[in-house]
């Protein structure tokens, strides 16, 4: 790893800024910042907004002009070197010659992984990277990893109060948060993918999944139904909001259709070999989700899914909204779960992070060793 300076973190940390206007927008392509600096002097400064556009080193050098020529490329990704809906960055950066290039982390996309920093330095061009690398990596956990394993990132959000409760033995849960956890959601709903629930809160809430806030929505994410036995009603209220909806099931038969008629995407996923039959094969259904370019799944789901997506060991991510309420014993737990044998055979979590949002706090946490 090369010595970076401090205007170089200071540069990259400015990319990475320009990287997280993307958040919303980019899907399913990565967000990217790019800056151009003559010494210490930024002459450029780009971002990638949306798939199909300019990428973030394009935009960077049209700013620059012809001050880029001897300039350093901070940028907060590998430059691509292939052709997709725009032509290389590689290439735009070596056409406009810079004498350095940054970038933070390495593109693990097959099509780029060393290809970018290996064009660039056949031209000349001095190339370091691992600059604010966990700061990047984290902006695109996403797509890092679904280039990396074929499956989006899973970020589980619940909301519970203090004794573990979701909802009254009734089913009702409106509201056990406040305004602020509330609109909180509706943020991380919108850099989402998808917003991802199961069969049971579509019959039992018949949610709208989508996001609502003041600010304007950049993309509305699609809406993700685990619905093995294609109950979707095909009134339900999740069809009414802009962005597509994915049903996925393994039943079969003339159910599909009328879900098809309101606009659903309905695909089957097959059953692995050896493996129950009766419902989705969770697995199976993120891969498949990472075929279809999904880089973050944004998971609102009564205990039923949750459980079983903690127990199969498939959650990256968990935002959980604790309100200082208490419920009581019978009210219903927030996610299934078949008892451990023994206290240390317990699934474990790292908290990563707690934030106040209004009278609620938002804990975050990421799955620990055991």
């Amino acid at each position: 790893m090369s010595d970076f300076n401090a205007f170089d973190r200071q540069a990259m940390q400015r990319a990475l800024e320009l990287a997280a206007r993307g958040a919303e927008s980019a899907d399913p392509n990565p967000r990217v910042g790019c800056v151009i600096a003559q010494g210490t002097a930024i002459v450029g400064e780009g971002w990638h907004v949306r798939a199909g556009e300019a990428h973030a080193e394009v935009g960077a050098l049209s700013a620059a002009g012809e001050r880029a020529a001897g300039a350093t490329a901070y940028v907060t990704l590998e430059p691509c070197s292939h052709f997709g809906r725009t032509p290389p960055c590689a290439d735009a950066l070596i056409a406009a010659r810079v004498a350095r290039v940054i970038f933070a982390v390495r593109d693990p996309n097959p099509r780029v992984s060393g290809g970018g920093a290996a064009r660039l330095a056949a031209a000349g061009i001095d190339v370091a990277s691992g600059l604010l690398e966990a700061q990047a990596s984290a902006l695109n956990v996403g797509f890092l990893q679904r280039m990396r394993s074929g499956r989006p990132w899973v970020r589980l959000k619940t909301a519970a109060s203090l004794d573990g409760r979701t909802a009254l033995a009734s089913g009702a849960s409106r509201w056990i948060t406040g305004d602020a956890a509330r609109a909180d959601v509706h943020d991380w709903r919108a850099r989402s993918s998808a917003i991802v629930t199961g069969i049971g809160t579509v019959l039992a809430d018949d949610p709208r999944l989508d996001v609502r806030r003041p600010a304007p929505l950049a993309r509305a994410p699609a809406r993700v139904v685990i619905d093995s036995r294609l109950r979707t009603p095909p009134a339900a209220r999740l069809f009414d909001a802009a962005g597509q909806v994915i049903v996925l099931h393994v039943a079969g038969g003339d159910a599909a259709a009328p879900l098809a008629a309101r606009g659903a995407r309905i695909e089957r996923i097959e059953p692995v070999p050896g493996k129950e039959c009766t419902r989705v094969d969770l697995a199976a259904a993120l891969h498949r989700l990472g075929e279809l370019a999904m880089n973050e799944l944004w998971v609102e789901a009564g205990p039923t899914l949750a459980g079983a997506l903690l127990e199969e060991r498939l959650v990256d991510e968990w935002l959980h909204y604790l309100a200082p309420k208490l419920l009581g014993p019978q009210a219903l737990p927030l996610a299934r779960l078949a008892p451990p044998a023994r206290l240390a055979a317990a699934q474990v979590f790292e908290i990563a992070e707690v934030t106040r949002l209004g009278a609620d706090l938002r804990v975050r946490l990421l799955p620990g060793r055991n």
